[in-house]
């Protein structure tokens, strides 16, 4: 027993490393391009996006914790976080199951089962892109921005009805026997899934600060619909880790009615590096904030 823990502990750290060792890569790819990107805005700019990420990164837990309270699980604020922001650090590796591996192996040190964790991460991304889509249509909607993107748009209904709880149960259910996994316990509560929305809505309006202080040149509405639009393209194409290169793409193409392409360009690229050290800032402070007193004192 003590070496099969053992053994996990450093298949946990080896996964870590490998994260890490990809986000690193991600942000030294750019080299001299991010370089010039960041010396083109001011530190306060950079500042305020930094911070308004992190908002938003906050939001996004509290909509996820709501759901799997939903489910049956009641995770502490604390334990939620580690959960949350170090199992999200595998989306920055290559495939597209490596987050969902990692917080579902950290759920069960919650005592979380793993088709409840699952379900909840599962549910959290289909709100996040209903939210994001409809955020876009909002405020682009008069851009032409869809033309190049209207498909994204037809989505937005079909996500609707799959919010229904029912629905939304059933879909899971589907999925775990599929992958010969127990089905989920109980239907989310209708409740659950607006508490859920609410927050994932709130999220992306302050995303949209982030991107008004990297693209002054941009309205608000606009800056919030581009990062949106750029956010969904992004996270259905599911083979790129963490939408590299793809979201920064569609933001230049969402900023064009108001920005140039290389204002925009530099937008896109200093917001990739402000959401990846967010990330890895929210992945270090739930780890620390798990820890024991005693541990961490030590």
């Amino acid at each position: 027993m003590l070496a099969r823990l053992r053994s996990s502990r450093l298949l946990r750290l080896a996964l870590a490393l490998i994260a890490i060792g990809f986000v690193a890569y991600g942000l030294a790819s750019g080299g001299d391009q991010t370089l010039a990107a960041l010396g083109e805005l001011s530190w306060w700019s950079i500042a305020g996006a930094y911070l308004a990420v992190l908002a938003g990164l906050l939001c996004m837990l509290a909509a996820w914790r709501s759901i799997l309270r939903g489910l049956g699980t009641d995770l502490p604020v604390r334990q939620a976080a580690r959960v949350m922001f170090v199992g999200q650090l595998g989306k920055y590796v290559p495939g597209s199951v490596w987050a969902y591996a990692a917080m579902m192996e950290l759920g069960r040190d919650h005592a979380c089962p793993p088709r409840r964790m699952f379900g909840s991460v599962s549910i959290a991304i289909v709100v996040s892109l209903g939210c994001a889509l409809s955020v876009a249509a909002a405020t682009l909607g008069t851009q032409g921005v869809f033309r190049q993107a209207w498909y994204l748009l037809a989505l937005i209904p079909l996500i609707a009805v799959g919010l229904h709880p029912r629905v939304l149960t059933w879909g899971l259910n589907l999925a775990l026997r599929i992958a010969r996994r127990e089905p989920l316990d109980m239907v989310l509560p209708g409740r659950a899934v607006l508490v859920a929305v609410a927050w994932t809505t709130t999220g992306w309006l302050i995303y949209g600060v982030h991107l008004l202080l990297l693209a002054p040149g941009a309205a608000y509405p606009l800056a919030s619909g581009a990062y949106a639009l750029a956010w969904a393209t992004g996270i259905i194409t599911v083979v790129v880790p963490a939408g590299i290169g793809v979201r920064e793409g569609a933001m230049v193409i969402a900023l064009a009615p108001t920005l140039a392409a290389p204002e925009a360009l530099v937008a896109a690229a200093v917001s990739r590096v402000v959401f990846t050290v967010a990330d890895v800032s929210l992945a270090a402070a739930g780890w620390l904030a798990a820890q024991p007193l005693s541990r961490r004192s030590a």
